[in-house]
């Protein structure tokens, strides 16, 4: 961001990141929900938040762009501060929520045409015109919002949030139940945006969607476990895989589970990976079960969905019995 930027009092916005906050805290009640969470986000990146349901991503996100005051902690997005500046906030991201929130019963361009009365905006028909054209909408302008797929519904959901040119888009669980080929035009979409120097802040279940992020950060229990780039995660573990290929695999993991070095077992589909901390007690193991048996095995790399199987995992021992 240019030190032209100008906040809504005409102060000049200083350059830095686009969301930047330390030790956010929020409790409903008893119920710590989000814990010390600290991150940033530079501008032109996308960036990757990830966590179970229920691990504080939501209230996290609400709290960086002004819909949520944290019980303690600071920050600030694109400039202005989390806890003053919330209207300023909200009228310079877009947010698009978990759960698809416009008008069933409006076409999509009166939909959009009614956001754009939402934000004051001068010009509203050129600005509906644009986003229509941009997201591919313009021939389904006329038709009702209630009769679109997930995909589509999704890519007005996209430009509605697109529609006042935001600088920051905060994109909690976008593609959640829409099939895999309009995922990927999303994301493709995601990726034109950030090469426009257009931030990213998205929340995902999706390993294939995590790992193209620029960056990622993995929340669970309220607390942040790991952040940097998948490269980087994954090296903080340093855990080492092993993919057995045969017969009987659920048995297979129940046996290794039990034995010195194997930290983890999951499999996927026709493949067991066995993951541990203890590089040479986790070779032993492997090769003990393979003695005797018609089994392939294999060193490979670790995948982020290792890692994060394992965090979880290893958090649930830590926090899960406590929350």
């Amino acid at each position: 961001m240019s030190t032209t930027d100008l906040r809504d009092d005409g102060r000049a916005i200083e350059p830095g990141y686009a969301i930047d906050v330390q030790k956010l805290n929020k409790r409903f009640g008893d119920k710590h929900v989000v814990n010390d969470v600290s991150l940033r986000v530079a501008h032109g990146e996308i960036f990757g938040f990830l966590g179970p349901n229920g691990s504080g991503k939501t209230t996290s996100i609400r709290m960086m762009c002004g819909l949520l005051t944290p019980d303690s902690g600071s920050g600030t997005c694109l400039g202005y501060d989390i806890r003053r500046d919330s209207e300023q906030i909200k009228r310079n991201v877009g947010y698009m929520t978990q759960r698809f929130s416009y008008w069933e019963d409006l076409t999509i361009r009166e939909n959009l045409d009614f956001v754009a009365r939402i934000y004051e905006m001068p010009n509203r028909r050129e600005a509906v015109d644009r986003a229509l054209e941009s997201l591919g909408l313009a021939s389904r302008a006329s038709q009702l919002t209630g009769a679109l797929s997930g995909g589509w519904k999704q890519r007005l959901a996209l430009a509605a949030c697109m529609l006042h040119e935001p600088k920051l888009l905060l994109l909690d669980e976008p593609t959640a139940g829409v099939d895999p080929n309009a995922r990927r035009d999303f994301w493709e979409e995601l990726h034109r945006l950030a090469a426009r120097g257009i931030s990213v802040l998205v929340s995902t279940h999706y390993m294939d969607e995590a790992e193209r992020c620029h960056k990622l950060a993995y929340i669970a229990y309220g607390k942040l476990l790991a952040q940097g780039s998948a490269a980087d995660i994954i090296a903080s573990q340093d855990l080492q895989t092993w993919a057995i290929h045969g017969e009987q695999l659920t048995a297979l993991s129940t046996q290794l589970r039990a034995m010195p070095g194997v930290d983890q077992t999951v499999v996927f589909g026709s493949v067991l990976h066995a993951s541990g901390r203890d590089h040479a007690a986790l070779a032993a193991a492997i090769e003990r079960v393979s003695a005797g048996r018609s089994l392939r095995t294999e060193r490979i790399g670790t995948g982020l969905e290792d890692v994060f199987i394992y965090l979880m995992s290893h958090v649930a021992d830590n926090y899960g019995a406590a929350s």
